[in-house]
């Protein structure tokens, strides 16, 4: 770290809403309520927490939402209107049969969703991006996975690093989010969680919260 400290990180999260066989998605509240947990937790001085942003949990549902918000951030930086520096897309996800917390290291270009997603929609081995080819493409967060978990760890938390985000709408919108970030040079990041019922709520939103800052503090 030299002399100015660290540079600043501009963060923007997403969760989701409910969906089939979960009708209370815990991402739909950690996402809605992190930035006044974080204000009154004390928020690192370089870090912006600049958008929370709930999507359907929908594939092609949620990508006009997605794209708006990517979008939009890739424009607040162009016009200078953000503060420079790195910015990191966190998505979260809730994974109904976990018992701990896992960080994604990729997305793979398949959609082979095991029910309806909350538009209907059921594909079976369908490429996510068709001209990226085949659904064995797989794309690859740039940040340090492993090095998260391990800190995330020695503060408590019972995270895990993963290699499958599975092929529901998780995946997908990762997919989605990781090929954007490697086109305007940000990084991205999915998150899965557990219900509520197995570990709670506020324990949850310590861990959002506590992922953050490590975020700001690596960088």
């Amino acid at each position: 770290m030299g002399s100015e400290g660290p540079s600043v990180v501009t963060v923007h999260v997403t969760g989701f809403k409910k969906f089939h066989g979960v009708a209370e998605n815990p991402t739909e509240k950690i996402v809605t309520n992190l930035k006044s947990f974080m204000e009154k937790r004390g928020l690192p001085k370089n870090l912006v927490l600049s958008s929370c942003t709930v999507l359907e949990t929908a594939g092609q549902g949620a990508l006009g939402t997605l794209h708006k918000v990517l979008e939009s951030a890739i424009t607040d930086r162009e016009n200078g209107s953000a503060a420079q520096g790195q910015v990191i897309w966190i998505h979260f996800g809730v994974n109904s049969g976990a018992t701990r917390f896992a960080l994604e290291n990729q997305a793979v270009n398949e959609a082979t969703f095991r029910c309806p997603d909350e538009l209907g929609w059921k594909p079976q081995r369908v490429p996510i991006v068709p001209s990226d080819g085949s659904i064995s493409r797989t794309r690859e967060t740039t940040l340090p996975v492993n090095e998260l978990t391990k800190s995330l760890r020695k503060i408590g938390h019972d995270v895990v690093p993963s290699d499958d985000a599975g092929r529901f709408v998780c995946n997908y919108v990762y997919y989605h989010s990781l090929r954007f970030a490697e086109q305007h040079g940000i990084k991205s990041l999915f998150v899965h969680v557990p219900l509520f019922l197995t570990i709670d709520e506020e324990v949850q939103m310590h861990f959002a919260a506590s992922l953050l800052e490590l975020l700001a503090c690596s960088n």
